[in-house]
């Protein structure tokens, strides 16, 4: 657990440093206290309009051999499993988005970049650590930077990635072992080691 609090101080240092003395403190990022349930409905919103696509891009891609299997085990090898799975998403969201939508496109902007050279370069940093991923993951998440930039330059309002991303990432945690479960072709049980494996590339000590 003490991986959750470790990957917190990138998220901790950009509220640091984009701090406003006057109220709100982090305006710049829209997180200002306000159209808090607008904000979460877009979240949700944007988990509808880039949760399917994602869904055919992942099975076409599996067929394709561009990415590389989703193997997160069963709900139930461990009694942690599924809130650890929770936190891990939560964590990811709150990292690549405060320190690439927010930190990231607030500095640019001061340098003098324009927006579209802000939104590409900071998507192809979002699909470039997930690599590891296969090259299907790389498109993948290139094309959701794209989408979430573009909204963030026209909304300024950080609240909705957060929203989206936690979500998105929740869904393929805990959607695929019951897939699995459920389906005949993955009627095999999967090894018990292969979430604390999972949890550990994340940075969780299991």
């Amino acid at each position: 657990m003490l991986g959750v609090g470790f990957s917190i101080v990138p998220v901790l240092l950009v509220c640091f440093l984009l701090w406003q003395s006057s109220r709100p403190h982090l305006g710049r990022l829209g997180l200002d206290g306000t159209r808090v349930g607008r904000d979460v409905g877009r979240g949700i919103l944007l988990v509808l309009a880039i949760g399917i696509p994602g869904l055919a891009l992942y099975v076409g891609g599996r067929m394709l051999g561009l990415f590389v299997a989703v193997n997160p085990g069963s709900l139930d090898a461990y009694w942690w499993t599924a809130p650890v799975l929770l936190l891990s998403a939560a964590r990811a969201a709150l990292m690549e988005e405060f320190v690439v939508l927010g930190y990231l496109f607030t500095r640019l902007k001061q340098l003098g970049w324009g927006t579209w050279p802000i939104i590409i370069a900071t998507s192809v940093l979002r699909a470039s650590y997930h690599l590891y991923q296969g090259p299907g993951a790389f498109i993948g998440n290139l094309a959701m930077g794209l989408l979430f930039g573009w909204l963030f330059a026209r909304t300024g309002r950080l609240l909705p990635f957060l929203v989206a991303h936690f979500l998105i990432d929740a869904v393929a945690s805990w959607g695929t072992p019951w897939w699995r479960l459920s389906s005949p072709s993955q009627s095999a049980k999967p090894r018990r080691d292969s979430v604390a494996s999972r949890l550990s590339r994340r940075g969780f000590a299991v």
